[in-house]
């Protein structure tokens, strides 16, 4: 093996090596770049334009100007720790010791590494939904296991039973999910999570669960965290972070919660990784998650109702719209305008009509589902004026 190619097959997992060896960058460098060199409004990208709480910017200002600018302890500050452990059992999660069964991260995207490369074997399999995050793929990639995945189906995107009865079997290490989910802002039902974890724990897998999405829901939808699924109590690590709640992506302070060892396994590899992170934003982080449901609550509706906005003008511009039900994304079908290839469709619109998508294949490389390929991920957590922009040149467009 030569010392290349664990790399490279990360990027062949994602997707990102091209047939004569060749690398290219994540579709959202490029069609960020494009947003920029087209001045277009950039609803690719799943960041927000606009600012989180004052309380937890101010908590992250004073946090500097008190000291708080050397390395924290490995497994996150004592009270990020306590206020995870007090923020889950307030929504809905079994109650955790926050000595043993919290690790705060660099973000979800480090926890999630760090539990793969922690858990799986290069001989392992890990199970996902597909489509599915690119970094999911990369990682797996990077480790040599084996990806499987059970395909979204449906307008609303969720699992037949079925298809998770065959996708998690005697050779399953891992199954990673991810709910709400991202790219397709579904909200996977009770029944299903349950029927995973059950399938899950039949085999002998943990079930890792990105969850960064979790107080993002819409209409009432039915979110379970896995931690909650009795299937899973045991085997399950649950994962979030600041980045979407509190609107502060560039922070990346992340965390993984779960049973100690499983902890003890995932710390063994994340002090290796960033080892610590982000000592100033810790205690802001904190603040954060005491803030009263008030504000959790009011955050979901201010993006629902963004939802329904651009939800709208993507139907008012013929594009065949699934129901989003929690994150920051909305699906588009572009189908009944007649498009076959969502990727060279979205590079089209971005300089032509001046709108940014991310093509949903992107999230599901070598499908061959027509749906899939025609379809289009638009992010809806930027403020009502760039979405109202967004509409008028979207409606304005025509190929």
């Amino acid at each position: 093996m030569s010392a290349m190619e664990p790399w490279r097959r990360s990027l062949d997992a994602a997707g990102l090596v091209d047939a004569d060896g060749s690398t290219r960058p994540t579709i959202f460098a490029e069609m960020s770049a494009l947003a920029t060199a087209h001045d277009a409004v950039n609803l690719g990208q799943g960041f927000p334009d606009e600012d989180g709480p004052s309380e937890v910017l101010d908590a992250a200002v004073e946090a500097i100007r008190s000291g708080a600018n050397q390395y924290p302890p490995g497994r996150g500050t004592p009270d990020l720790r306590a206020a995870i452990s007090e923020h889950r059992a307030r929504f809905g999660s079994p109650a955790l010791d926050p000595e043993t069964e919290v690790l705060v991260t660099a973000g979800a995207t480090e926890a999630i590494a760090a539990a793969l490369l922690a858990l799986v074997p290069p001989d392992g399999e890990v199970v996902t939904l597909s489509p599915f995050y690119d970094s999911y793929a990369a990682i797996i990639g990077l480790i040599g296991a084996r990806h499987t995945t059970i395909p979204l189906r449906g307008a609303d995107f969720q699992p037949e039973p079925a298809d998770i009865d065959a996708a998690i079997g005697p050779s399953t290490t891992v199954v990673l999910l991810n709910n709400p989910h991202n790219p397709t802002g579904s909200v996977i039902a009770p029944e299903l999570l349950e029927r995973i974890a059950a399938r899950a724990a039949a085999h002998g897998a943990v079930v890792v669960s990105d969850e960064v999405y979790e107080h993002l829901v819409f209409d009432g939808a039915p979110f379970t965290p896995i931690a909650a699924v009795p299937s899973a109590r045991g085997r399950a690590l649950s994962i979030s972070s600041a980045a979407k709640t509190f609107r502060v992506t560039g922070w990346k302070i992340g965390w993984i919660t779960g049973p100690a060892a499983l902890i003890e396994a995932v710390v063994a590899v994340k002090q290796f990784l960033t080892y610590v992170n982000g000592a100033p934003f810790q205690p802001a982080v904190a603040v954060g998650l005491r803030l009263p449901d008030a504000y959790f609550t009011e955050a979901s509706l201010v993006l629902q109702r963004r939802r329904d906005l651009l939800s709208a003008g993507l139907r008012d511009a013929g594009f065949a719209v699934s129901p989003s039900r929690g994150s920051y994304f909305v699906v588009a079908d572009a189908a009944p305008l007649g498009v076959e290839d969502g990727a060279a469709f979205a590079r089209e619109l971005v300089r032509d009509a001046g709108v940014a998508s991310i093509p949903l294949a992107a999230f599901a490389p070598g499908s061959s589902d027509p749906a899939i390929r025609s379809s289009l991920r638009f992010a809806f957590c930027r403020r009502d004026e760039a979405i109202e922009e967004s509409v008028r040149r979207l409606s304005a467009y025509r190929r």
